[in-house]
Parts: structure tokens; sequence; C-alpha cells
């Protein structure tokens, strides 16, 4: 429950910031064109809002909702969300959205979007001021990584260390972020060259590889490669109980050779796999019984019959790769980190805007999720650093979204205004309440699939 309101409390922090700016920006840039702006609402408020005010001399309602998963600003004169049309019946007013020229219209209708892209630019920028870069240089992973069997099909081998492939240069690993540009690259490319023993090696490649079945593959397509090496040993486990020491190394897993916890793992997963077809508590125990061969300091090996828990734990602990590697900082003055920020912010978005094309395919449909999907890339425990980096990306994403020429969106708006510009015609209002109808409606079923994918994962 802790670790469920610590999450739920980063979301809703940033969901409150960025719906804040997103909306200020409409009311800022409606205000600029003597716009009235008739409500603005922090979180959606509908039956009733949990605090309310006007000032006096303001045509601005300040309202704070109930339901936290958005909020909107109720311009005058305009077919919005709200499906107030009855404005619409009355003769337009100096002050309405509709009496404004298309260009106003338009500036106002992109404010939000902009603000949320020049926002996750500028917290970018402040990340990268205020705690520097941390990163290890791609050649400085002295293990490599471990490849999967599609990966070594294509002529990949544990503990090549991939640097470019034909069009784009590796030169750091520090993150997901890192590891989701290598798999884009690779997926794309004609060619990639590795570091194999010191030396280079060139692999060729298909070309197009789907990147989606890359990452949720069995093992995946590449982890780091971590040698079975025990940097820990818990009290009273299967491992203390045989003696197992810090700096032992497992060479052999039930008569299968291995040197690398990704296999020692892959041995676990198999055995999981078997026990869920197992009926009776002897052929637990049979299964749970396996057979290894530890390597020493002194290089002596010696063979154990060791009983893994229930929960096919051994009881060992190992350093994660990283941890042993070489690590670079790279700190930044106030006016380099905005170049820099931005640099970084342009690569995240045009990565996620390249990913999208997967949500049109059978897996990638079934990762679509709403915010029980976001509120779970925020971490455990409160980090400022992380918080931020996710809502830059939250941001970006917001502002991908809420562009698309999808009615009832800002892109939808935009478009709309776009063919007016070009044509001189305005739509009407009719057409625009059908389509800004069709709009919520694509919206919300959206949204309950993207809701029924968050509780299946969540209950299966």
């Amino acid at each position: 429950m802790e670790v469920f309101l610590i999450r739920a409390a980063q979301l809703v922090l940033c969901l409150s910031i960025l719906v804040f700016l997103h909306e200020g920006g409409h009311f800022l840039a409606a205000k600029v064109f003597k716009i009235r702006v008739e409500k603005f609402a922090l979180f959606f408020d509908p039956w009733f809002s949990l605090f309310k005010w006007k000032p006096k001399k303001s045509d601005t309602t300040y309202t704070l909702g109930w339901l936290p998963l958005g909020g909107y600003v109720k311009i005058a004169g305009m077919v919005d969300e709200s499906m107030d049309t009855k404005q619409l019946e009355a003769p337009v007013q100096p002050w309405e959205f509709r009496a404004k020229p298309a260009w106003q219209r338009l500036i106002v209708m992109l404010a939000g979007v902009f603000v949320n892209f020049v926002v996750a630019l500028l917290i970018y920028a402040v990340i990268l001021f205020t705690w520097g870069e941390t990163y290890v240089p791609i050649e400085n992973l002295s293990n490599g990584f471990k490849f999967n069997a599609q990966a070594q099909e294509l002529g990949f081998q544990d503990g090549d260390i991939p640097l470019r492939t034909d069009t784009k240069t590796f030169t750091r690993f520090d993150s997901n972020q890192s590891i989701s540009d290598v798999y884009r690259a690779i997926s794309t490319s004609s060619e990639c060259t590795v570091l194999r023993n010191g030396k280079e090696v060139v692999i060729s490649l298909p070309g197009e590889i789907n990147m989606l079945d890359m990452m949720k593959s069995e093992p995946p397509f590449m982890l780091l490669l971590s040698p079975s090496i025990i940097d820990s040993v818990l009290v009273d486990s299967p491992a203390d109980q045989i003696g197992l020491q810090v700096g032992d190394q497992i060479v052999s897993f039930n008569e299968k050779e291995i040197s690398t916890w990704n296999e020692f793992q892959d041995e676990i997963s198999r055995l999981a796999d078997a026990l869920t077809d197992e009926a009776t508590q002897a052929d637990s125990l049979r299964l749970r019984q396996v057979v290894l061969s530890v390597k020493h300091q002194d290089e002596a090996v010696d063979t154990f019959s060791v009983l893994l828990t229930p929960e096919l734990t051994l009881g060992t602990m190992w350093n994660t790769p990283l941890a042993q590697c070489e690590t670079v900082t790279k700190s930044y003055s106030l006016l380099s980190a905005f170049p820099a920020g931005v640099a970084y912010g342009w690569n995240v978005l045009s990565g996620y805007v390249n990913d999208l094309k997967y949500l049109f395919t059978k897996e990638g449909a079934k990762s679509v999720g709403s915010f029980g999907a976001i509120g779970s890339l925020f971490p455990k425990a409160w980090d400022w650093q992380r918080f931020w980096e996710l809502t830059a990306f939250i941001s970006l994403m917001l502002a991908f979204m809420n562009i698309l020429p999808i009615p009832a969106l800002d892109g939808g708006h935009a478009f709309f205004l776009l063919c007016e510009v070009v044509t001189r015609r305005k739509p009407s209002d009719k057409f625009m309440a059908r389509a800004e109808t069709i709009g919520m409606t694509i919206l919300l079923l959206l949204m309950v699939y993207a809701i029924m994918n968050d509780f299946i994962r969540f209950v299966f």
C-alpha cells in the first residue's frame, strides 16, 4: 500500500503541474487576444468541485475538480468538451473565440501544446544543470551483453558490445533510454559494428526487425552480461547451508555449463515452468533439488546438491554489471545545459514518435495503458531526479498526443482552423459540434480500452 501511495502521489503531482501549465497556455493566449475565459479547471469536476473561486471584476471562475484525470479551460464562443452549444445560438460577441480571426484562434489552440513542449525541454535542461550526467562509456562495459537465440541467429555473440550501426553511433550506456536507442537502431539498420574480444566485427542485419518483439521476448534480445560470481550470501539460505562464499562462481546448473547470472536465471525460469505442471509435493521436491558446480577463487571446483526454496531461490546476491564499470560524470553550466536539454528532449520525442507504429500491432495494442501504466513508471521510493525525468517525458507525450488531428483534441481544432485558413471558409458551428462529439466518443473508447488493459495487467 505504501508503494502505491508514493506512486499515486507522484502521478497526481506530475499531472497537476502539466495540466495547469497546458491549460495555462490556452488561458494566457486567450487573454492576449482579449477572448473571455469563463472557467479554468484543474482536474475534472462533474457534478461538484472541491474548490471554486471567482475574483471580483473577473469573467473567469477558477475550480479544483475531484477527478484527477486532466483539466480544461472553457473559452467563450467555442465548441469544446463541455458541449455547451446554447451560447452559439446567441449573436456573436466581440470577446468570443468565434469572433476572432483564424490565426488568433489557431494560436490559442496550439498554446497548450507549445507550453508542454517547452516545459519538457526546460525540465531536461534543469536536470542536466542540477544533477549533470553520469554514464558508462559503452566501451567500458567490459563484460558486454548477453544475447538471446534470435540475436545469435543474426550473428551476435555473448560478450559483444554494440558500437554503432549504419545509422547511429553508441557512445554511452546509462538508462533504459540508452538500451531503447540501441534496440531502435538495430531494428532499422542493415549492419551493426560490435567490439568482440578487442576487435571490431561487422554484423549484417535485415534492416527491419520488430523492436517490440526484441524488448518483450523472454529472454530479451540483449541484456547486460553478468558473470555468475557471488557477491553476497544470505544467512541460513540454501547457499549458506552448502558453504558458498563471496567470490565463488557457479559454472554449471544440473550438469549444464553456465557462466553468467543470465543463464542461471534462464534455468530457474525453466524450473518454474515445469513446476506449474507438477501436481504432487514429491515432484516439487525433485525439481527443486538441483546440482551446482562451483569454482572457488583458488580455481578449485566443487559439486553440490542443494534444495532450492519453494520460491526457487538460492540465497545469493550479485552486483549489477554497471556497478563494476567505470563511469563518467559530465557537469553543465547554466548556459550549456539548455542546448543539451533541447538535444536530449528531441531525441526522446523522436524515439517516442518512431515507436508509435507498434501501437498498430497486436502486441502493441496490448501495451496501451492509462493512468495505472503511467503510475507504474514512477519509482517505489521518492526520487526527485527520476520524478522530473518522467514529468518531462510525460509532458512531451502529452504535447504530441494533443497535436494529433483528432476532433476534441487541440490538434483536431487546429486542423479545422488550418482548413479555414486555406479555403477561407469557416466550418459551421453545427459541424464543429458533431466533430467534437465524434472525437469525444473516440477518446472515451480509447480510455476504456486502456483502463481495461491496466486492469488485466494488475489482476492477471
